[in-house]
């Protein structure tokens, strides 16, 4: 037996590279064709490592057992999926990013009636609540909506409630005050136990829905989209997809804005796009 040194989950028979991707893509493929879920153009590297930590902790021997599975095994299924989903998130993450947000596109959010704004890949809702704040400081949130979605349906439950852990508020705070923020950031919620709840106004504009940038359309025209920190698990073609589907949900001049690791830069709709803020990834829909 040998520690695979890509895969630190698993201590396995060394395995044939060619035969290991054919599993991959046959689970990938049952996936997609059985239940509807596309992994297939995700980035191959970090989809590989999160089969097998399923693989390992199903104590399972192949890929091909764990496609079995996930065929005839719903809670299987579900924890696959899970392992697939990218959760990393914290409250005014990258403040300099909502710093700039807050300097170089509220202004140009004041000049409109009302506005729509679409947070692609919420997760468990922590940038949901960061906006929320930002915008009631700003006086927009009342002429706001924030449409708030995830392809994982578990995540978005954690999101609709606005509980978090308190042991997170101490640095959530932090990332508040460098963004700008302009209160006592306790103020935006309750202790109850080990955790906080936000306070429920901050969602009486915010819409959760379930929704997959794989497979699924426009479905508005939004004055913002935000999307960080998710194309960089896609491959190039995945992320020209996704890219296409964001320019064809912004309206002129609409926004958006990416991870600090993603760009617009060398993507087919790059001409159309401006940069509004240096260092920071917000664009300015041009054409």
């Amino acid at each position: 037996m040998v520690t695979n040194e890509d895969n630190p989950y698993e201590t396995r028979h060394p395995v044939n590279e060619e035969l290991e991707k054919l599993e991959i893509e046959l689970l990938l493929e049952g996936l997609y064709q059985w239940y509807g879920y596309d992994y297939r153009n995700y980035a191959y590297s970090s989809i590989r490592r999160r089969i097998w930590h399923r693989v390992q902790a199903e104590k399972l021997k192949s890929v091909s057992g764990l496609l079995e599975k996930v065929l005839h095994d719903p809670v299987c299924l579900r924890k696959l999926l899970a392992d697939f989903s990218i959760n990393v998130t914290e409250m005014f993450r990258d403040p300099l990013f909502f710093l700039n947000f807050r300097e170089q596109v509220v202004p140009i959010l004041r000049t409109y009636p009302s506005i729509r704004i679409w947070l692609a890949g919420c997760s468990t809702g922590e940038e949901v609540y960061s906006m929320a704040i930002l915008l009631h400081e700003e006086g927009l949130y009342d002429k706001t909506k924030i449409y708030a979605t995830d392809i994982n349906a578990e995540v978005l439950k954690v999101a609709k409630t606005g509980t978090y852990s308190f042991n997170q508020m101490q640095k959530y705070t932090n990332n508040y005050l460098q963004a700008g923020g302009k209160e006592a950031f306790s103020d935006y919620y309750s202790v109850s136990g080990n955790g906080v709840k936000f306070n429920p106004e901050l969602r009486k504009n915010v819409i959760f829905a379930q929704h997959n940038l794989v497979t699924d359309r426009s479905f508005n025209e939004f004055h913002v989209i935000l999307c960080r920190n998710v194309l960089i698990y896609f491959d190039k073609s995945l992320q020209e997809k996704v890219h296409r589907l964001f320019y064809d949900s912004l309206g002129m001049l609409g926004i958006l804005g990416l991870g600090d690791k993603e760009s617009i830069a060398f993507t087919e709709l790059a001409d159309c796009y401006e940069a509004i803020a240096v260092n920071q990834k917000l664009y300015k829909k041009i054409q």
